[in-house]
């Protein structure tokens, strides 16, 4: 689409397309400063966040008498296409800074500069830019807590359905205690949910409207930050002018909340890939989310995981980044900021993206009970339910039981004869006279019995695996509801902000 008319000529003067230029600075800039300079890759994620901008500032404009009726309507007209249709293309042509010159020079060309030039009253591209960050930044925590409640309804799920899958438990990698693969799925909800709450608990910080701070200084005008605050769906406005538009502590807040959740995620993805080697033979994985070798015909690499645990390190390095743009600042804005938008969408990217993908694959995984449970009394994994009994059942202090289990460990064979023998070397007891028997032995080191045994809040027995899995259900519906309302009441917000847009122009 062609700018009707062109951009306007000034007396004695060419077309110029930076309109914001014009005034101060002269002379031609190179390509090569304009694309150093240019935010345009990172302006086309505020792009629909910007239109709303625009509608609620002109609104308030109008609202305040900022602007005549004709002007507005004309100006709301070409906002209101923008909304339906998307910004064009010539918006972010690499002539201009970023999107807002763009726009502008957009409508004053499609407007004309006595209508066009109207819009921009009473801000600046600082608070503007922040505003529109803002925005799209709690889109983003309201796409990941809802990627996120899925995955932890995933994980409930599927640990309803192996409360008495029985599996080898590690530390350090190796062979610790058996446990329950319903007791690792819930262990991996949990953390998902403080992912989430800490993704909620930016929020209210996030979800501020910095718009009418303009430059840093606010503004001669009397304009109503209110009015577009809650056309806008925010809570409130970051109060102080200066700190509306220099500060990015939420978006690095928002880094921080992306960093940890993806490190859960890559947590999750390594024991997947580790269960999924031939070796452990616990789970078997889809082929969707599995890939092969270019050469080696029989290989199903387990490719979507491996990504989803190196996403972790990018999102980490965005907050590393961003953190060290912004550790130095003096007040207010600096053009510095610039540089760090791109990496908070960088980092929200790879930490949500493959959420989603998470979820499916272990869905649409097939666990293997028979094989997890063969394992799980490896490594003499059962040796501290030995010990428990000894201290129980003969009334030992526990390190000296610890001593006994361990020299039986040493010697490569658990069973009444050496523990019998470890008592007598190490200590001068008998065990045998002190009341063990070979169905105490026996029964100790049966893995199920151990994991019955375990019947602490939080543990892994039947009875704790039931009542965790209650109480987590009941937290994940409080999530889903907070979730919820946080969606409505943005949407409830931008039915406003159109209708309201729609009104002026009718």
């Amino acid at each position: 689409m062609a700018l009707r008319g062109g951009l306007p000529k000034r007396s004695g003067e060419r077309m110029d397309a930076d309109l914001i230029r014009r005034g101060r600075l002269g002379g031609d800039r190179g390509c090569d400063v304009s694309r150093f300079l240019s935010s345009m890759d990172a302006d086309r994620m505020i792009a629909r966040a910007d239109v709303l901008v625009d509608m609620a500032h002109l609104l308030m404009l109008r609202r305040q008498g900022l602007i005549g009726k004709e002007h507005a309507r004309a100006l709301m007209g070409v906002l209101l296409g923008f909304s339906r249709d998307g910004l064009p293309d010539e918006v972010f042509d690499d002539r201009f800074e970023d999107v807002f010159a763009g726009k502008e020079a957009y409508l004053v060309g499609k407007l004309g500069e006595e209508t066009g030039g109207r819009l921009h009253t009473g801000r600046s591209r600082n608070d503007e830019v922040a505003t529109c960050i803002r925005i799209r930044a709690r889109d983003e925590i309201l796409g990941m807590a809802e990627s996120v409640n899925r995955l932890r309804e995933v994980l409930l799920t599927l640990a309803g359905e192996h409360a008495g899958t029985v599996m080898p438990g590690f530390t350090h990698l190796q062979h610790a205690q058996p446990t329950t693969l319903a007791h690792h799925l819930l262990a991996y909800e949990e953390a998902f949910s403080r992912d989430f709450a800490r993704l909620a608990s930016a929020w209210p910080r996030v979800n501020r409207s910095p718009l009418g701070a303009a430059a840093f200084a606010s503004t001669g005008f009397p304009i109503d930050r209110h009015y577009t605050a809650d056309l806008l769906g925010f809570d409130g406005l970051v109060e102080n002018s200066m700190d509306a538009v220099a500060s990015r502590d939420f978006a690095l807040e928002v880094l921080s909340a992306c960093a940890i959740l993806s490190a859960t995620a890559s947590r999750l993805s390594a024991d997947l890939v580790l269960w999924s080697n031939p070796m452990a033979g616990f789970v078997t994985l889809a082929d969707t989310y599995c890939s092969t070798s270019s050469i080696m015909p029989q290989k199903k690499n387990p490719d979507t995981l491996e990504i989803i645990r190196a996403k972790s390190g990018t999102a980490l390095g965005s907050l590393a980044a961003a953190h060290a743009i912004v550790k130095g600042l003096p007040m207010s804005y600096n053009r510095d900021l610039q540089e760090l938008t791109p990496h908070l969408w960088q980092g929200i990217s790879a930490a949500g993206e493959g959420i989603p993908l998470l979820a499916e694959a272990l869905v649409t995984a097939t666990f293997h009970s028979g094989r997890m449970e063969e394992e799980a009394g490896r490594g003499f994994a059962t040796a501290t339910e030995l010990a428990d009994v000894l201290v129980r059942d003969l009334g030992l202090p526990f390190r000296t039981a610890h001593t006994i289990v361990g020299r039986a460990v040493k010697a490569g064979k658990i069973d009444l004869a050496t523990l019998e023998k470890a008592g007598k070397e190490e200590f001068g007891i008998s065990l045998v006279k002190e009341g063990l028997t070979r169905e105490m032995v026996e029964k100790a080191l049966d893995v199920r019995s151990m994991v019955a045994t375990r019947k602490v809040a939080g543990g892994p027995a039947p009875a704790a695996v039931k009542a965790a899995l209650k109480a987590r259900k009941e937290q994940l519906r409080a999530d889903l509801a907070e979730t919820a309302s946080l969606g409505k009441k943005i949407g409830a917000a931008r039915k406003r902000l159109l209708a309201g847009a729609r009104g002026l122009v009718a």
